[in-house]
């Protein structure tokens, strides 16, 4: 098991790791390592028990001062899952997992609670939003690695902002209840690769934040990524051109070139979050 461990490491960040831990240990570890998305699923549906289980453990993620601000809402309903599918034609797994969850950040449920107990609520500022964020943020992690660990697959679909308000209406989410991300799972129809990340010399910093040297990694990076994970497309080739290597930095700053999701604070905002 330490050599699945260490080879997944190694495939994630380009680096040796020489580690001595029991079978038990490293096998734990090594099914963080080796996450992959999934977005190919079998016509295989999955047992509503164990979608259910599979949410409790999402559901069992550590919480901000145990507020539990994050619910979930799984989308049952073949109409409903086809609209909201088909405001994604370009992510066609959205509509054809065999499942279909929903996150949600919860900011209604404290001051209901303030309400219920006759008590004054007066954190309703950013924080609030904040925290809830990070709730919701915090369970999808552990639904990903609940998915997973049952051997099933699944991919957070961060795309569901873009249309946030309108799904909201259909899901019937009160003030205070925003969309976070949604997520597709099923039974994995193929085994993708391992996605490199950036090397920690980069993103592990000790006692003190530095970057100094983070273009040279990035660029070290970007050649070792292109030549292990080829790009399957590049975008808008009409503005930028072709690239004779297309990069993860080159994808990075083509795709916020554009602007995105300009609207979702005021989603939040109509929704009754408070930015001060």
């Amino acid at each position: 098991m330490n050599g699945d461990l260490q080879h997944a490491l190694a495939r994630r960040f380009g680096e040796d790791f020489n580690l001595s831990l029991d079978d038990a240990q490293a096998e734990k570890l090594a099914s963080l390592a080796s996450h992959r998305v999934q977005r190919d699923f079998q016509d295989r549906p999955v047992d509503p028990e164990l979608l259910k289980a599979l949410c409790a453990c999402a559901l069992s993620a550590p919480s901000k001062s145990d507020l539990q601000q994050r619910d979930l809402v799984i989308v049952e309903d073949r109409d409903l899952r086809a609209r909201i599918g088909a405001l994604m034609p370009h992510y066609p797994w959205v509509a054809s997992a065999p499942v279909m969850v929903i996150f949600c950040l919860n900011g209604r449920r404290l001051p209901q609670l303030s309400e219920w107990r006759g008590k004054p609520f007066p954190n309703d500022h950013f924080d609030l939003l904040f925290n809830a964020a990070t709730d919701a943020a915090i369970a999808l992690g552990w639904f990903q690695l609940a998915v997973e660990m049952a051997g099933l697959g699944g991919c957070p679909v961060s795309e569901f902002r873009n249309h946030a308000a309108l799904i909201s209406d259909w899901l019937g989410l009160p003030d205070r209840v925003a969309i976070y991300a949604g997520f597709c799972l099923g039974w994995p129809a193929a085994d993708p690769q391992i996605s490199p990340r950036l090397p920690l010399s980069t993103t592990l910093h000790h006692d003190r934040f530095s970057d100094e040297s983070a273009r040279a990694e990035i660029e070290q990076y970007d050649a070792a990524r292109a030549a292990a994970q080829p790009a399957r497309r590049q975008r808008d080739p009409a503005r930028w051109g072709e690239a004779d290597t297309y990069t993860w930095s080159e994808d990075k700053a083509r795709q916020y070139a554009e602007p995105l999701r300009t609207d979702f604070g005021a989603y939040l905002r109509a929704r009754k979050f408070n930015f001060d």
